[in-house]
This record gives C-alpha cells, sequence and structure tokens, in this order.
C-alpha cells in the first residue's frame, strides 16, 4: 500500500513551542517550536516513509463551533505572541519541501484532515496516517488510518490503530464524540453532562452503544422512587439509576450541542488532489532553508529519498 502522512500542524508547533526551552536564532528570533516541528517532522518521515504528504493549518478567524457555542474554547489562554510568529516559519520550512498545505476560513484543520482522511476510508491502496499533538483525531481511527499521536514533549508518540483507541477507551473509534457529549472536553470548553465522569460514559455507551440511541430509550422523567439498593444494581442490568435519568434529562440539549462540537466534520469542500501531494522535494531550497534559520544540525535528517537536486517552483499551496 501507498502512504499518506497528513500533519495537523498547529497542534504539533503548539507542542513542540511548549515542550523545548528557549531557541533563538543570532538575529535574536525565537524559533524552539520551528525546531520541535522539524524534529517530529523528519522523525515522521523516516518511521512511516509515506508516499504522500500534506498539511493542515488552523485560521485565526472563528469556526462554525463558535458560532453554535460562543463558549467554544473560550477557557483557553491567548496564544503567545512568540508562538505565532513562528507559525509562518513552518510554513515557509513546509513550502521549501513542496508539502501542500490546506486551510478553510471557518473549519478547523481537524474537519480538514479527517475530510482528506475519510477520501481513503475504503480505499485498498493508500493508507493514511495523522501526526498530531492532541487526541481529538482519534475518532478518525478505522482499518484504513491510523494516528501517531504525540504523549509527551517531542519525541515520545503512540501509533493508535482501532485495538490501540479500545484498549485506551474502552469504545471504537465512532464512539469517541459520543463520549465526549457525556464528558465534554475541558480544553474546547465542551460542556457534556454535568456530573457525568469517564467510567459512566463509557458503561453508558457500553451498553446502548451511541448517545442517540441512549436517548431513545431514556423514559421521558426519572422515577423517584428507585431505592438506593436497587440504583447499586441498575448498570449492571441496563437499567440507568435514578440520579443518573436525571442528570441525563436536564442536560440532554447540552449533550447533542456537545456531540456536535467534538464531531469532526468529513464533508468540508476541499481540492484536493493526491497526486500533488507526492512526496518529492528539492534538496537545495530544503538545505538553504534549514540554513535561514541556523538549523545546520537538521541537514543530516534530510530524507535519503524522494528529492531532486534541480532548482524548482513549490507546489501550489491551497
Amino acid at each position: 500500500m501507498k502512504r499518506l502522512l497528513i500533519i495537523d500542524s498547529f497542534s504539533l508547533i503548539h507542542r513542540a513551542y511548549h515542550a523545548l526551552p528557549h531557541l533563538s536564532t543570532k538575529k535574536g528570533e525565537l524559533v524552539n517550536a520551528v525546531y520541535g516541528f522539524l524534529l517530529i517532522f523528519f522523525r515522521a518521515l523516516k518511521d512511516f516513509k509515506p508516499d504522500y504528504i500534506t498539511a493542515c493549518f488552523d485560521l485565526s478567524e472563528p469556526t462554525f463551533r463558535h458560532k453554535e457555542f460562543k463558549g467554544y474554547k473560550a477557557t483557553r489562554p491567548k496564544t503567545p505572541e512568540d508562538l505565532v510568529s513562528q507559525i509562518s516559519k513552518v510554513r515557509k520550512i513546509l513550502e521549501s519541501f513542496s508539502v501542500p498545505i490546506f486551510e478553510k476560513q471557518g473549519f478547523e484543520a481537524d474537519d480538514l484532515l479527517a475530510t482528506i482522511a475519510t477520501k481513503f476510508k475504503n480505499n485498498n491502496e493508500v493508507e493514511t496516517i495523522i501526526i498530531s499533538g492532541d487526541l481529538d483525531t482519534l475518532q478518525l481511527v478505522d482499518d484504513n488510518t491510523k494516528v501517531y499521536a504525540l504523549r509527551k514533549g517531542v519525541k515520545n508518540a503512540v501509533l493508535y490503530d482501532k485495538e490501540k483507541v479500545f484498549e485506551r477507551y474502552g469504545l471504537s473509534p465512532v464512539l469517541l464524540s459520543d463520549y465526549k457529549a457525556l464528558v465534554g472536553d475541558q480544553s474546547d470548553n465542551i460542556p457534556g453532562v454535568s456530573g457525568i465522569g469517564p467510567k459512566t460514559a463509557i458503561k453508558l455507551l457500553q451498553e446502548f452503544e451511541t448517545l442517540e440511541n441512549l436517548y431513545e430509550k431514556l423514559p421521558t422523567s426519572a422515577s423517584a422512587s428507585v431505592k438506593t439498593t436497587a440504583d447499586k444494581k441498575a448498570m449492571a442490568s441496563k437499567q440507568i439509576p435514578n440520579k443518573l435519568k436525571e442528570k441525563l434529562i436536564k442536560y440532554k440539549d447540552q449533550a447533542f450541542l456537545s456531540k456536535k462540537l467534538a464531531q469532526l466534520q468529513i464533508n468540508v469542500p476541499l481540492n484536493f488532489d493526491l497526486v500533488k501531494c507526492k512526496l518529492e522535494y528539492n534538496k537545495k531550497r530544503a538545505t538553504a532553508a534549514l540554513k535561514e534559520l541556523e538549523f545546520e544540525s537538521l541537514i543530516s535528517k534530510l530524507p535519503e529519498k524522494n528529492f531532486s537536486e534541480e532548482n524548482g517552483k513549490p507546489k501550489t499551496l491551497f
């Protein structure tokens, strides 16, 4: 099988910025996030040897999720300016490697990479590997898609397939948006159902399979006659304890909103052409880009294949 590598760019830049100490050029420009990003980039090229590669970026404009819920990501601290200043440097590096870049107003990078990965869901000729700094993309894992997620710093990572996702959550990847619908997501300020934690959410989804199925079988009101001793045995027999019923009923709208916020979009209109994503870079241009950032130590990490010595224009950025 051929292999397509999709880079969740900002999540890697953010992870590298916080993982690595201060590093600046002779001009005083901070480049620790760029350096860390490249360490991850070169490692992925070495380990996975992709035939195709592309990168997805977030834009600063609000997305459809912000319009659905004003509190979406509202609790996140403002992105440091010295991190923001490094994003353009990463883009320039990717351009020097002729990596096509995708970004779309109104959508997050996760939606773009989800749309791209889904194009190859039932393709027996192309395997997709998503490389990311967070776990939001695990819902995309299937027989043909894996996620290479950084666990700590820029060196420790886990390659998630369906078995690995189940090992971590006790759920299949497609249920992870249902899981967040119940437990929420503090980092994105997705509310979930107040009072429901991971263990309860997993138990409910293992028994009822989806959020929709759970609410379809949930009574419209909770009976106050359920005794404490019965509550303790209820979950084991697919009977939801009274207090849990009350929470689910009270926060039903919040649960379905949370699922909508957590679920990645797979139909974003993109002008995607796999042929243009072929990993093929100009070695001279890539070397010059590394030298400009004073990353001479990384030149030895340049892939030995998929390059030409000829000068040429970078690929069109989408």
